[in-house]
């Protein structure tokens, strides 16, 4: 028998430990051509931890939250646990919603490679869990936030009635479904309730980290009004404008809760990292909104500072749970 890799200990930690695939569960791998080796090592250490496992391998999507085909979308509601392991993220698309509600646990690893899979998997599951169980509590219980930070964040935005996520990595009861590697909180922001401005100096969704120049983002009553910063900021004006005036719509709002994530110019794990916060733009359905377009691109914001209806979260990056 072949020595275990490295990338075959984070996939059995991944099917085993993550999902809790259980003996008779069917287990489906939805991969692409970018992102095969990863894809393909899930399928295979399913099977060989007894699992039916089936693997697709589709054509990679061109931007974050494209729809996959009708043919994939219906395969993903007859297994029990989906693994997406793509280059672009089928987090926010209709396909995972609706297998999602009809029971299947569900796994998105949107942009991963084997570094970020390595690490991330590696991570210690049952603190992040609860961190991220008890930040999300407190985040549903408020109505009004608040993040500055020192290069010149300082956006406020409503949350009332807002249910928040916990992006805990165990997902173990019907229909729950989350990044891997994972570790967040978010919720989405109330339609038009944000205002003020942000500096993505993290990483950006579909263009990596940011070394140079910083991405300013002025919002005004919810959206994005306009863009600032460089070839990175035209860059992302440019995907919004394909899609529209809703992809400039304020969608989620999250803290990261990893200890273990580092930023690596995967927004995957980027947007995990603990002692970050991220604003994303575009659709919000996922997470309880009324906006759904197809696109989704979450901005890393490092060290910020927040306060929940005036009562400080985190300082300068530091949670203070």
């Amino acid at each position: 028998m072949k020595k275990l890799s490295k990338l075959d200990s984070a996939s059995i930690i991944a099917i085993r430990d993550c999902m809790g695939a259980k003996k008779d569960e069917k287990i489906l791998v939805i991969t692409d051509e970018l992102k095969r080796e990863i894809g393909l090592s899930l399928h295979e250490n399913a099977i060989r931890l007894g699992f039916e496992s089936l693997l697709v391998e589709m054509k990679s999507g061109k931007i974050n939250g494209e729809e996959p085909s009708n043919v994939v979308a219906e395969l993903m509601q007859k297994f029990d646990v989906v693994f997406c392991p793509t280059e672009k993220s089928l987090t926010h698309t209709d396909a995972r919603r609706n297998a999602s509600a009809k029971g299947v646990r569900i796994a998105t690893f949107p942009g991963i490679t084997n570094e970020v899979m390595i690490r991330g998997m590696n991570a210690d599951y049952k603190s992040i869990s609860k961190r991220t169980v008890k930040l999300t509590e407190i985040l549903e219980s408020g109505n009004k936030i608040h993040v500055t930070a020192p290069i010149g964040t300082d956006i406020t935005f409503s949350i009332a009635g807002r249910k928040a996520y916990a992006s805990k990595g165990l997902f173990h009861a019907k229909g729950e479904s989350g990044n891997l590697p994972t570790g967040e909180a978010y919720l989405a922001p109330v339609e038009g309730s944000a205002n003020g401005v942000f500096l993505v100096d993290g990483s950006m969704a579909g263009l990596g980290l940011i070394k140079n120049s910083n991405i300013r983002i002025e919002v005004e009553n919810g959206y994005a009004t306009k863009i600032t910063g460089g070839i990175l900021a035209k860059k992302l004006n440019v995907m919004l404008d394909k899609v529209g005036k809703d992809a400039r719509n304020i969608a989620e709002f999250g803290i990261g809760t990893n200890d273990s994530a580092k930023l690596s110019g995967v927004l995957l794990e980027d947007e995990k990292v603990m002692g970050t916060i991220h604003i994303a733009l575009g659709n919000n359905v996922s997470m309880g909104g009324s906006v759904n377009v197809p696109i989704h691109l979450d901005g890393v914001v490092k060290k910020p500072t927040v306060w929940m209806d005036g009562k400080l979260l985190m300082r300068d990056g530091k949670l203070l749970l």
